[in-house]
């Protein structure tokens, strides 16, 4: 059976300016929260009358300190199926007004299709067939995405990657809104006045909220009201047979604990992206640095003609981020006298390739590639101080980057002052957690090379 995954990276599309005249889209916790069945009232024997099945009869919707959260209404066992939502009670891309998607085109991405139709199904109000579901997603002022971060909140978190990640990810979704407006245009009685920020909104809740499965991008009504743990097993799966989606409990949950799943193995630089939370500790932590050869080398040409002939390898993160020549990502090293997982072999050979000190040098490394498997630089130098003065070049960019984000943490007032307005003490609080979980990676880094350069010595 199929896993869904929740959406995360970055989408490619190609601008388009549609024509038309005009016409008529966590962290766990076992504490126990109340279940307020205001919730229940009307919500659930909505969505089983517009799918035609139950739902569920083990779970309630409540509030937990996390919003709308979903809670066991009885004792429930591992191996439980706890939910089940047809694939006709999802919205998707397909839900799309026909007038619209012939407007837009396939190069539009789904997220940003998927985004539309909640911006139509609100601006239809109670007209709307899912408007007892749209009207249970958060506000935008609910919203804790980076890319709804003032200036000022951003420079929080200005030695994360993160910062610009963010920039990159509002400019995205500006592209996309200034590519689909003008279709939007022609609808001005559904789209009247639509602004970026309502875009912005609308596509923030498909990236935190959908599923991504055979079918697609789905937002899945109820199980979207399940928050995550990242010590959690249980995902949301697909039924290609039975067309539907369902999850099944992977602990035990006695009556009105809340009831949780993973969204997937990501960093808190993916979840404040996308999600708009953070973890106190996140295992998944993990840092992207940046390394290149100075402009002041005097081999800086045939360095740069080197790495170009021998392309270091391009890895995907969780984050859309890619490892490219001057761009890594550093996950922990778990042993300060291990082997050095974590930090990626690819930097340590481009650290090589920088104390190289003469064209010779260079051309050898380029050789031992050809001869072995064609990756440059990733044995060790047999000349040990040369190795580790390689080392050393990496050491002293981390120590200079753990020197920033100590900074940074230090001075972040505590989240407790009484001057500090609940928003941005709840967005200090997870800048706070962001910073001290790349540190940790950073210092983990910086143990190893320590301790491999002493080894060398």
């Amino acid at each position: 059976m199929p896993v869904g995954a929740r959406l995360t990276g970055a989408w490619c599309f190609r601008h388009r300016h549609p024509h038309c005249a005009k016409a008529k889209l966590t962290f766990s916790s076992k504490v126990l929260h109340s279940i307020d069945d205001e919730y229940d009232s009307d919500f659930l024997p909505w969505l089983e009358r517009k799918s035609g099945v139950e739902i569920s009869s083990v779970l309630s919707i409540g509030k937990s300190a996390y919003g709308r959260s979903l809670f066991a209404s009885e004792k429930l066992r591992t191996g439980d199926c706890i939910l089940k939502v047809p694939y006709a009670a999802q919205l998707t891309p397909d839900n799309l007004h026909p007038k619209i998607k012939s407007l837009l085109g396939d190069e539009i991405s789904n997220v940003a299709k998927l985004a539309i139709v909640i911006l139509f199904e609100q601006k239809m109000g109670k007209d709307s067939e899912w408007a007892p579901y749209i009207s249970r997603l958060p506000q935008l002022e609910e919203m804790h995405n980076t890319i709804f971060w003032s200036k000022d909140e951003l420079d929080l978190i200005c030695p994360s990657s993160l910062f610009e990640e963010t920039v990159r990810k509002k400019d995205q979704i500006e592209s996309e809104f200034l590519v689909t407006k003008p279709a939007l245009e022609c609808f001005p009685e559904v789209f009247d006045h639509i602004k970026l920020k309502d875009f912005m909104h609308a596509y923030a809740l498909v990236e935190s909220r959908a599923w991504r499965s055979t079918k697609g991008e789905s937002l899945i009504p109820f199980a979207d009201f399940l928050n995550h743990d990242g010590l959690s097993e249980a995902v949301v799966l697909h039924d290609e047979d039975k067309q539907l989606s369902e999850v099944i409990a992977d602990r035990d949950y006695a009556p009105k604990e809340e009831v949780w799943i993973t969204y997937g193995k990501f960093s808190n630089s993916t979840l404040l992206l996308d999600f708009g939370f953070s973890l106190p500790y996140n295992s998944h932590d993990e840092v992207q640095i940046q390394i290149k050869v100075p402009d002041h080398d005097p081999l800086l040409e045939v360095k740069l003609e080197v790495l170009q002939s021998h392309c270091l390898p391009r890895a995907r993160d969780v984050n859309g981020f890619k490892s490219s020549n001057d761009s890594f990502t550093i996950k922990e090293v778990r042993s300060a006298r291990g082997r050095g997982k974590g930090l990626p072999q690819s930097l340590r050979a481009f650290a090589r390739v920088l104390c190289c000190t003469s064209p010779q040098e260079l051309w050898d490394l380029a050789t031992e590639a050809a001869q072995n498997d064609g990756r440059l630089a990733r044995r060790p130098f047999r000349n040990s101080r040369q190795e580790i003065v390689a080392h050393q070049i990496l050491l002293s960019h981390i120590i200079q980057l753990t020197k920033e984000y100590s900074a940074s943490i230090e001075s972040l007032e505590p989240v407790t002052s009484p001057s500090i307005c609940k928003r941005l003490a709840f967005r200090k609080q997870m800048a706070r957690d962001l910073l001290i979980g790349e540190l940790r990676i950073l210092k983990s880094a910086s143990a190893w090379l320590e301790n491999y350069c002493a080894t060398l010595a």
